[in-house]
């Protein structure tokens, strides 16, 4: 496959997935907003933080106030990380790739470009915010349904794969980072109102909320949240798991190409890193450190890939 291809490929699946995580992460920065707690200046500059936005923001906007936060998370054509954007360069990706993509995939995606903004903007207008998240998500579900139901497993597949899981191990370890001081308050009221939405928060952030009560049956406790995010191998948005599905699309184009780029090696590193954890010193030593260096070494990942496979070529 001629690098460019892979290209387009690997970051039409990153901008798909990126959409759907904006749009979670939008929906709990809405859901916190309406408590009864004086905090939404505080939850909206925490959603921009876990989303990248942040400088962008503010260098444009200053003032964090919901109804400008929202449109420029979803419909900023000068932000690279609005939904809009994600969905453009993602389409833009496809169609310049249309041969490589199913139609079902082609259609999926064309159809959610074409009535997102009149859609957004309908919600927006009539405050039925949470209607239109739902919207993105189903949308984002109907394209990996139509990727993962109808596409060969050849390279094509394997390098949609890196780009999902890649963007998805960033948007895990981004949420925890941002909010690993309420994994790790200190409060004895451990289960209080704030401190319990603001845990659900997170877990609801990545479709987490329902699975982590049948894992674990009592009530929210930080260590148990942030093994279940980082290390539970069942638990599809894991960096565990994600990074399992890195190594077996690494390891397919290791197959179907007769030869290993080094890019696999680092990944299996990072996988081996994440099996043989344990919460208990991932606490001890610092938990946002850990998260650090999973962002680091991701993006690490992901040049290592571009430059084995000519991206850029």
């Amino acid at each position: 496959m001629l690098g460019r291809t892979a290209n387009d490929l690997f970051w039409m699946a990153r901008y798909m997935e990126r959409a759907e995580n904006i749009a979670r992460l939008l929906e709990v920065g809405h859901r916190l907003t309406l408590l009864p707690h004086d905090g939404g200046d505080a939850e909206w500059r925490s959603t921009l933080r876990s989303a990248g936005c942040e400088a962008g923001y503010l260098a444009r906007h200053g003032v964090v106030d919901t109804r400008t936060v929202v449109a420029y998370m979803l419909l900023d054509r000068e932000n690279p990380s609005s939904v809009l954007s994600c969905l453009m360069t993602a389409r833009r990706n496809a169609r310049a790739q249309r041969t490589a993509v199913t139609r079902d995939m082609w259609e999926a995606l064309n159809s959610a470009w074409m009535a997102f903004p009149a859609v957004a903007e309908a919600a927006i207008q009539s405050n039925e915010l949470p209607d239109l998240f739902d919207w993105i998500r189903d949308r984002s579900a109907l394209f990996r349904g139509a990727l993962l139901n109808t596409i060969l497993r050849n390279d094509t597949f394997w390098f949609t794969q890196l780009g999902t899981f890649l963007e998805r191990v960033d948007n895990t370890a981004r949420i925890l980072d941002v909010k690993y001081y309420v994994l790790l308050s200190e409060n004895e009221l451990v289960g209080g109102g704030v401190d319990s939405a603001q845990w659900a928060a997170i877990l609801r952030s990545v479709s987490a909320h329902r699975s982590f009560r049948w894992v674990y049956r009592d009530a929210f406790k930080p260590w148990h949240i942030a093994d279940f995010l980082m290390l539970n191998p069942q638990m599809p948005r894991s960096l565990r798991s994600s990074y399992a599905e890195i190594v077996a699309a690494l390891s397919g184009l290791a197959a179907s190409y007769g030869a290993m780029a080094p890019c696999l090696a680092m990944a299996e590193e990072t996988l081996g890193r994440l099996l043989v954890s344990d919460m208990s010193r991932i606490l001890q030593s610092g938990l946002q450190e850990f998260l650090q260096d999973v962002i680091v070494g991701n993006n690490r990942l992901a040049s290592e890939i571009a430059s084995a496979y000519h991206f850029n070529g």
